[in-house]
């Protein structure tokens, strides 16, 4: 498909999505609690959000989010207090952020595939006063209850027993507070915090403020033009900054509203868009292949979508994808939770995630850099400076560090743990003392500017639409049953995006691969267990004793060219399997379940 010319949609995305968060930039803006009530005038009985058997209209959500602040103050909730999140995807939970918020507590949004040390760790990172779990996930926070911060208060949410917050909150009144605007939190006070893999190691939380919160919401709403009678289909987890943040907000600044799936179904999907009458699908890549793989469905082109918007949709996928199922436009973008780097195709052109307008280089500055290909680490210029990469040279991409009302770059809000804040800043740069965020993600910008994702930077890959940290699954590794030592790293399979994770273990007495993979299941969420072992009698490492992953990558899980034993993983076996060219013909053309 043709881009768009310049000066048509493109340039009236770009200028739409700027007027939506001019006045943020002046100053003017208001945070999504204290807008909430506005909205609510405005739109009164509207549909804002939806989902099975339960809609919260503007007006309910304002009061719903009403009730959890009173719940807040309730219990001493005081400004920058935590509360961690574990819940699945519902209207409630958005209810919930913005009633903690609203007090200007701090919502920590819980990934709900996390569990063991994982879980442990991200709670204990923001060190929370409550927990809320939905009534699903109570047997794993139940799991690690002795060992998480004294004095933290749980409560559930949804049926069962225990200490029930929806019940508690049904029963308080549906009225602003009478102070409301005594406890109401100014943009710069920090609203979230999201959970993001990083570069490496445990989850980390980053922090996010009510202005990043507003400037997503309204940024997004001016690129995909929401309207009132626009529908989001939203299927992504509400504890990621798209699903729960940008899907979310795009439409309640605008008017729009929003229908909340747990999980994602191919084969249910193009009924529950046709009959919820959605005009918007907030996708990730693999979602995209998962859809183009199904079955023809008669209800495929009898939609209303308007629009795609989200990341990692490959130029292959994207082309197939938009011309079968009649798609009139697809909005490929770039950005991440922690960082200041966000770029947007605008122009549809398939497998671009974003081009910068010459007129705004100055209000998104963002530069690939070279990097040595076996440390991820920049290389520098005699100078002691980075070195710029040339057209369609892969680079590690940056984005300029500025002040608060400095045009010629953007802030960097960071983490809770200060030196994970240091780590992500690179500085001296392309000047002495400039200073500028590191993604973690290597792309190359081609003669006409526009940008392509290549792969991750270091020990991160990502996988089934998630970032994946190998030293965390190389620890899960190392505390199973016969495993002396283990290395982790991802692995391309033909067809599908990102890389699957794969493991050279090398093992002692006890090693049984059914044990390990019950041991991994029970620490790992699914998308993180690795798929693919190979059996080492050792492990290579540097002079400064990192392992070597160069030549493990490279060499991959085909058995005929790796002399060391392999296994892949069975779902239905439950079990680690011996990989023989026969599985992994199978799985070169796509017929195991992975």
């Amino acid at each position: 498909m043709p881009d768009v010319p310049a000066g048509s949609e493109s340039l009236r995305a770009w200028t739409r999505a700027l007027a939506r968060v001019a006045p943020l930039a002046r100053g003017e803006g208001v945070p999504l609690p204290t807008l909430l009530p506005r909205l609510a005038e405005r739109f009164g009985a509207r549909p804002a959000l939806l989902s099975d058997g339960e809609v919260l209209s503007y007006q309910g959500l304002a009061e719903q989010a009403n009730r959890y602040a009173r719940w807040a103050v309730r219990e001493g909730i005081a400004p920058g207090d935590v509360v961690c999140v574990l819940l699945a995807n519902c209207p409630d939970y958005v209810a919930i952020w913005l009633g903690i918020t609203a007090v200007r507590g701090v919502a920590a949004l819980l990934n709900t595939n996390l569990a063991g040390d994982a879980l442990v760790h991200a709670i204990a990172a923001v060190a929370p006063k409550h927990i809320i779990v939905g009534d699903a996930l109570r047997g794993r926070l139940a799991a690690v209850c002795g060992r998480l911060p004294a004095g933290v208060t749980c409560w559930t949410h949804g049926s069962g027993e225990g200490r029930r917050i929806d019940r508690l909150v049904a029963e308080l009144s549906a009225e602003p507070l009478p102070d409301a605007a005594a406890h109401a939190p100014a943009l710069t006070d920090t609203a979230l915090y999201i959970y993001t893999s990083g570069t490496t190691g445990l989850p980390k939380a980053a922090r996010v403020s009510h202005r990043r919160v507003m400037e997503w919401s309204n940024w997004f709403a001016g690129m995909i033009d929401t309207q009132p009678d626009d529908r989001m289909y939203n299927c992504l987890p509400m504890y990621h900054s798209v699903g729960g943040i940008v899907a979310v907000g795009a439409m309640l600044v605008g008017g729009g509203s929003v229908l909340v799936r747990p999980k994602f179904s191919a084969s249910r999907f193009w009924d529950e868009v046709v009959e919820h009458g959605c005009t918007v699908f907030q996708y990730i890549g693999e979602l995209c292949r998962y859809l183009l793989a199904s079955p023809p469905d008669p209800r495929e082109t009898a939609h209303r979508l308007r629009l795609c918007c989200g990341n990692g949709l490959r130029g292959d996928v994207w082309e197939a994808f938009q011309q079968r199922f009649r798609i009139p436009r697809i909005l490929e973008f770039y950005a991440a939770t922690e960082g200041n780097v966000s770029l947007y195709n605008c122009t549809g052109r398939p497998g671009a995630i974003g081009h910068i307008p010459a007129f705004l280089a100055h209000r998104f500055p963002v530069a690939l850099i070279r990097c040595d290909a076996e440390s991820g680490e920049p290389l520098r210029n005699a100078e002691g400076l980075c070195i710029a990469c040339g057209p369609d040279e892969a680079g590690e991409a940056l984005g300029k560090i500025g002040g608060e009302g400095d045009r010629n770059g953007r802030p960097f809000e960071g983490y809770t743990d200060g030196r994970a804040s240091a780590a992500k800043v690179l500085h001296d740069v392309f000047a002495r003392g400039d200073a500028w965020v590191r993604t973690g993600d290597l792309m190359r910008k081609d003669a006409a500017g526009y940008y392509y994702f290549v792969d991750r930077v270091g020990d991160t890959f990502r996988w089934k639409g998630e970032n994946v940290a190998a030293e965390e699954v190389a620890q899960a590794l190392r505390s199973g049953p016969g495993i002396a030592d283990a290395v982790v790293y991802g692995v391309k399979i033909p067809g599908m995006e990102g890389r699957a994770g794969m493991a050279a273990i090398t093992v002692a007495d006890g090693f049984d691969p059914a044990s390990l993979y019950r041991h991994l299941a029970a620490r790992l969420p699914d998308y993180a267990r690795p798929l693919f072992l190979r059996i080492s009698s050792g492990i290579e490492v540097t002079g400064t004793f990192k392992p070597v992953k160069a030549a493990l990558m490279r060499e991959g899980y085909d058995p005929r060219s790796v002399a060391d034993p392999l296994y892949c993983a069975d779902r239905d076996a439950e079990a680690f399997v011996p990989l023989d060219p026969t599985h992994y013909e199978r799985i070169s053309a796509g017929q195991l379940r992975l």
